[in-house]
């Protein structure tokens, strides 16, 4: 026979793990410095202004 499960229990464990899960994602997310913080900032910045720079327009594309 197998063991019988107390299934509020079983729940309980289930949630409390969800919940770790949850708050080491948002440790890692928001447990940054803030020139960490600015540091990814203006790495986006500057990846968004290149690829915006180097976009082609459909005039561009209707030129000999």
């Amino acid at each position: 026979m197998s063991n019988v499960v107390n299934l509020r229990l079983a729940r309980k464990r289930k949630e409390r793990a969800e919940k770790e899960a949850v708050a080491a994602e948002n440790r890692t997310l928001h447990g940054r410095s803030k020139a960490e913080r600015q540091l990814d900032l203006a790495r986006k910045n500057k990846a968004e202004a290149f690829i915006e720079a180097h976009r082609l327009d459909q005039t561009d594309l209707n030129k000999p």
